[in-house]
């Protein structure tokens, strides 16, 4: 129908009122049709009744579509209004606590044109902000990510988020070093490392594009969650310029829904960028802590690890073995054949120490020819055992430099913290160079414990 003015409501009262008056005007020919007689309908008094009962109606109509329509539609009006104004407000406070599906939800209370914009609105009430929960997820795991360095914890609040944000009761995720993909951080999952075994993890890195793994019901799994059940599994591959850098693996007992898929997709971009920059620290951090000419740490890291090892065996109550070695005569061997060959030697002692050494232990330069030794878990008889294996192994070595063939030796100081009272690194070091200096007093070429 046409409109007649700017308000809705006006216009129906106007229609309304314009069709009683229509029917009203129109009722004594309706009558007269019917029979009766003229000089009863067609005359004033009756066409007055006629005429005011049809605007009476008219009228009541009009109220009741104000009673029965105007509440709903100012109702949805009202709620339109808080979520406009929540959307402004938390474009700048970020607060949107003012307004959420639950407290902006219409009633619906009818099955017609009314009902369906109370659900329709009540849907996009619960879109936006959904929207706006993706948003802040965003935000969340992009702040985590570009804010950190170092990967293990990198990877332990990369998942945090990613688990919290997708609602997913488990997940790993694995970063790939040395050519194996290594567990960084899990939850919720028994036997992580063996999912690097996996045909999807490994199809997921070659061909770098994310897996779903449905699991039916039917379908038995082999020791890989813990306390439920999965119905789907995403291996999510993690990439730098192509390269691959690690996995990420979430398993959910329901399908993973595509806001959550969108979601995995921006994390995966970040997540590969900050991956990236942490292992290029982490490079650097180990470049910077490894003495260039013999592939040992330097003093000053060797000395930050030498206190962290024996804060942890004093928290465990383990041994901590220490030795202490320095090169006889080694100033000899500079001034004769120069320090190109000096450094040759220093370079081999360190692979033939690494040799000898356990995985766990470190080795450090402690000065020119000066080398420690720190042994984890290593009691006074081990350090002393694994000391004089270290002493025949550079006893044995051969040096060439041109047709000279150079031979040499070293004195050792071994001391441990397990059969006596030490309560800070620097008295177990003072030990072992005490103990090295006895070793030297006694000739040289040989390995001298603290405790003898």
């Amino acid at each position: 129908m046409p409109r007649l003015t700017r308000k809705l409501f006006v216009d129906l009262s106007i229609w309304m009122a314009g069709l009683g008056f229509l029917t009203g005007a129109s009722f004594p020919f309706f009558i007269l049709g019917l029979g009766f007689e003229a000089e009863q309908v067609l005359n004033l008094p009756f066409w007055m009744a006629t005429l005011t009962a049809g605007l009476l109606v008219g009228i009541l109509n009009y109220v009741l579509a104000l009673r029965v329509v105007r509440p709903r539609l100012r109702l949805l009006a009202m709620h339109m209004h808080v979520v406009e104004s929540t959307i402004r407000n938390a474009t700048y406070s970020g607060d949107w606590s003012s307004c959420d599906p639950e407290k902006c939800r219409v009633p619906v209370d009818s099955d017609d044109e009314i009902g369906d914009s109370a659900r329709a609105f009540n849907d996009l009430v619960v879109a936006l902000f959904r929207a706006q929960e993706l948003e802040a997820a965003i935000g969340d795991i992009s702040k985590a990510l570009s804010s950190q360095l170092d990967l293990d914890v990198l990877a332990k609040q990369a998942l945090e988020l990613l688990l919290r944000h997708t609602s997913t009761p488990a997940g790993v995720i694995m970063i790939e070093q040395s050519g194996e993909l290594q567990v960084a951080a899990q939850h919720g999952v028994a036997q992580a490392e063996q999912l690097a075994d996996s045909d999807h993890v490994r199809r997921a890195m070659r061909i770098d594009k994310t897996q779903r793994v449905e699991c039916p019901e039917d379908v038995k799994i082999e020791a890989v969650l813990t306390h439920f059940r999965p119905q789907e599994i995403i291996v999510v591959p993690v990439s730098f310029k192509k390269t691959p850098l690690a996995v990420v693996i979430l398993a959910h007992s329901q399908r993973f829904s595509p806001e959550i898929l969108w979601l995995l997709k921006l994390f995966r971009q970040g997540f590969g960028l900050a991956l990236n920059n942490a292992l290029a620290h982490a490079n650097l951090q180990q470049i910077a802590a490894l003495d260039a000419l013999t592939g040992m740490y330097n003093r000053r890291f060797g000395m930050t690890r030498l206190h962290e090892e024996f804060n942890r065996s004093q928290r465990s109550q383990t041994p901590l073995g220490l030795i202490m070695m320095d090169l006889d005569y080694f100033k000899s061997i500079n001034d004769n054949y120069g320090h190109l060959v000096g450094d040759r030697v220093l370079s081999q002692i360190g692979q033939a120490a690494r040799q000898v050494l356990r995985e766990e232990d470190l080795m450090v330069r402690y000065g020119g020819e000066e080398f420690l030794f720190i042994l984890p878990a290593a009691s006074p008889a081990d350090a002393y055992k694994i000391a004089e294996r270290i002493r025949q192994s550079v006893e044995k070595m051969d040096i060439k430099d041109g047709d000279v063939c150079l031979h040499l030796t070293a004195s050792f100081g071994v001391s441990a913290c397990s059969d006596e009272p030490i309560k800070e690194a620097e008295q177990l070091l003072q030990h072992a160079d005490e103990a090295l200096y006895r070793a030297k007093q006694q000739g040289r070429n040989q390995v001298a414990s603290y405790l003898e």
